[in-house]
């Protein structure tokens, strides 16, 4: 015998709104695509909302650094209250370890709609480094 269904109360959706299962799909973590193709990496990032000038690619230690921050809200006037807010302020970051040898004029950054668009190419020769932060400068279209 099957029982019906209560509708005005459900266990699974329930449990999956608790913040434990949310916060995960809530973060602040950009969605990342990364392709291998024989002499290079491909990494799109999406970065919906944020401009160019919001967006410093580095390179420090072997890792390529991505960091984004925006704030929506800096020049509303209007005051009054949210009743829904899902578009993220902030800061998010995002790292990959691409080697000691892969210096920042290596790397091609482009930005466009929204999409961060990185080539890094895949190297087998150590270059001396220096041990300073080294940042890589998005073209434009």
């Amino acid at each position: 015998m099957m029982l019906p269904r209560r509708h005005d109360f459900d266990f699974f959706d329930d449990m999956l709104k608790d913040p434990f299962f949310t916060d995960f799909r809530d973060n602040n973590l950009m969605k990342t695509d990364v392709k291998e193709k024989k002499d290079k990496y491909l990494i799109d990032i999406d970065l919906p909302g944020y401009n160019k000038e919001d967006i410093k690619i580095q390179i420090e230690n072997g890792y390529l650094i991505i960091h984004a921050s925006t704030n929506q809200n800096k020049e509303e006037k209007d005051e009054g209250k949210y009743v829904c807010k899902e578009r993220y302020e902030g800061e998010c970051s995002r790292s990959f370890y691409i080697g000691e040898d892969i210096l920042e004029e290596d790397i091609k950054a482009k930005f466009k709609n929204g999409t961060l668009t990185l080539e890094v190419p895949k190297k087998d020769n150590k270059k001396a480094l220096p041990d300073e932060k080294r940042y890589i400068e998005i073209d434009d279209e």
